[in-house]
């Protein structure tokens, strides 16, 4: 049986009440953890890369190179 609304229902929700301001909270298993952040690969750098764990691995070795390069270069 489908339900029918009333015609005379009122809302009564305060008018101060902003409900664009609350906070959406993503639930399930797709969801980002709290602090994550997410870029997005290039095509052709997401071939060689096949998780954020090689990706970060890389990243990390360029950096331990670039400090040793700079550390080289001050002296």
């Amino acid at each position: 049986m489908k339900k029918t609304s009333s015609p005379d229902l009122e809302d009564d929700l305060r008018p101060e009440y902003d409900l664009h301001a609350l906070r959406l909270v993503a639930r399930g298993p797709g969801r980002r953890k709290t602090g994550e952040v997410t870029i997005q690969l290039a095509s052709d750098v997401a071939e060689v890369f096949p998780d954020a764990q090689s990706v970060n691995e890389a990243l990390r070795f360029l950096m331990r190179v670039t400090r040793k390069e700079l550390s080289h270069s001050d002296s």
